[in-house]
């Protein structure tokens, strides 16, 4: 008997050991070798940046790499596409070693979801404005026309993939699995393709009113759009526009954008923002896509709450936007998150989340990541640093810097790019930077697994019971409160209630209710937010209650 035991216990530990070691398609790096397909056309739109040269816009070329995992024998694998940083400038012109779809942190992303097993596309996009304008209208002007370009060529992308799926699948992509992730600027670009569904979103902004228009004749009232669709095109790119005259400084007649891909859907699944902001909180919206988001907290370009943007170089006002802390309170007042409150993540990067969030004086919302690290030898909260480079590689030949290396070529800050490079990033390598990777990565991987509803979902879902939200109406209130909650289901049974804290524990349950109404006290509990899981005979819905 007692060898028989030993036996048993012997397997037991064994198949713990290997379930603990499995790796997981989504959630681990299954596939060791990527392959990746360079400069990929995936449109040829009308670059502003060639006016001054040409008098008029020019039609260029807009690609993309594309990675896949070797070997893979899947058919349709969920396609995360990755867009760089660089202010909406060119590299070298934005005063950056970084700004392109071949920057250490794209290849990094790019590699690691395709070894993860998804298609991943590292995605250029159009670039052009003056943050040196006289005036902060005409910086927002130029700022929001560059986003709304960029914009355009992002969902441009997202259609290029799906004509792919329904003509030559050359891809293996799975056109219901659509991921936007962004960084810096890129995550700019990622946060507005979630939510920017009417054009007239852009002249009926929220924080502040108006914020988007121009007052041209003078009386003091803000009235005409910084973007009109005639002039610059439909907010998905897919109708070719000709300027009527020669407003916004276009020639008349001009062509500013051409059309791809018209009928298709731009639709995305899931916004990764690393670092971005959102033009106006007021976009965001019930249909707007779930996102996950993020950044530090002391971010000094980037606002992490509701600020004004500025010009790096000069500190000069561009206009206010909503970051990921913004962003993370409205889109999970929405419900649009709400598939992670019915997830437990119990990992790392979670509880630094967690413990992050308190540190920065919120509650914890499951999208948002507060990246916090110590600030360098300058007292400079770095932000969250990604990119590395080999001081003694050239820098663009095609561009300004002219081949120069990045330790000889002049700054316009002073010193040479190098040197300002180490002012954001001290102790610049590739270690520094792959952990800070590592990080994200593992906090955004079981967000997706979830959000797109992939196999590994099963990990971080603990009841298979179908989420009723939009079927069954349930009240609750008082919310906010101190001590009781009062939940009332109107037509339904309630079946029991579990009270999730926000980190996922189980903090109290009530079984065998069997009734329309019931109450839980919470008097006991530590202030902040909690989850309540209201189960019915067909599933179950959730609410989240704040605790005084």
């Amino acid at each position: 008997m007692k060898s028989l035991y030993t036996l048993i216990v012997l397997f037991s530990l064994t198949v713990m050991s290997s379930s603990s070691f499995a790796q997981e398609r989504y959630l681990d790096e299954v596939f060791t070798d990527v392959t990746v397909t360079e400069n990929v056309i995936y449109s040829a739109n009308a670059t502003v940046l060639l006016v001054p040269v040409f008098g008029q816009a020019i039609q260029i070329p807009i690609l993309m790499d594309v990675y896949e995992p070797t070997g893979d024998t899947e058919a349709e694998r969920p396609l995360v596409l990755v867009f760089h940083t660089g202010n909406f400038l060119p590299n070298v012109t934005n005063g950056q070693i970084s700004g392109t779809k071949q920057d250490s942190s794209v290849v990094e992303f790019c590699t690691r979801f395709a070894k993860m097993g998804y298609v991943a596309a590292a995605v250029d996009y159009r670039t052009g404005w003056n943050p040196l304008a006289a005036t902060q209208p005409e910086r927002a002007l130029g700022l929001i026309q560059a986003a709304y370009r960029g914009m355009q060529d992002a969902r441009t992308a997202v259609r290029f993939f799906r004509n792919d799926a329904q003509t030559t699948n050359a891809f293996g992509i799975d056109p219901n699995s659509v991921t936007a992730f962004g960084l810096g600027t890129g995550g700019y670009l990622t946060l507005v393709m979630g939510c920017l569904d009417d054009y007239f979103k852009i002249v009926q902004t929220e924080s502040p009113a108006g914020k988007f228009l121009l007052d041209l004749d003078g009386d003091m009232v803000p009235e005409t759009p910084m973007v009109v669709p005639v002039y610059h095109g439909d907010i998905n790119g897919e109708t070719t526009s000709v300027t009527p005259d020669g407003a916004f400084g276009l020639p008349a007649g001009d062509t500013t954008t051409y059309a791809h891909y018209p009928g298709i859907s731009s639709d995305i699944n899931l916004v990764v923002n690393v670092g971005g902001a959102l033009g106006d909180i007021g976009w965001l919206d019930a249909m707007s896509t779930p996102v996950v988001s993020v950044q530090s907290p002391f971010d000094i370009f980037a606002p992490y709450d509701d600020a004004t943007v500025i010009v790096p170089t000069t500190g000069d006002p561009v206009v206010r936007a909503q970051g990921s802390l913004a962003v993370a309170r409205r889109i999970d007042s929405l419900g649009n998150n709400s598939a992670l409150y019915n997830a437990t993540f119990s990992d790392s990067s979670t509880d630094l989340a967690i413990a992050n969030s308190a540190t920065a004086g919120h509650e914890y919302y499951p999208g948002l990541f507060p990246f916090i690290k110590p600030s360098n030898s300058l007292g400079i909260d770095e932000g969250v640093v990604l990119n590395w480079w080999d001081p003694d590689s050239p820098s663009p030949a095609d561009g300004q810097g002219m081949g120069v290396p990045w330790n000889q070529l002049p700054h316009p800050s002073g010193g040479t790019f190098h040197e300002q490079g180490l002012v954001l990033n001290e102790g610049m390598s590739a270690e520094k930077s792959r952990a800070n990777i590592d990080d994200i990565m593992t906090f955004v991987a079981p967000r997706a697994c979830v959000i797109l509803e992939l196999p590994c979902a099963a990990n971080f879902i603990s009841s298979t019971e179908e989420l009723l939200t939009e079927q069954v109406e349930v009240k609750v209130s008082p919310n906010p409160t101190s001590s009781l909650i009062q939940v009332d289901a109107i037509d339904e049974t309630i079946e029991r209630i579990e009270i999730v804290s926000i980190d996922g524990r189980l903090v109290q349950v009530r079984n065998n209710i069997n009734d329309r109404f019931a109450s839980m006290n919470i008097s006991s509990f530590e202030s902040g937010n909690y989850v309540l899981k209201i189960y019915f005979e067909d599933g179950l819905v959730t609410k989240q209650i704040i605790k005084e």
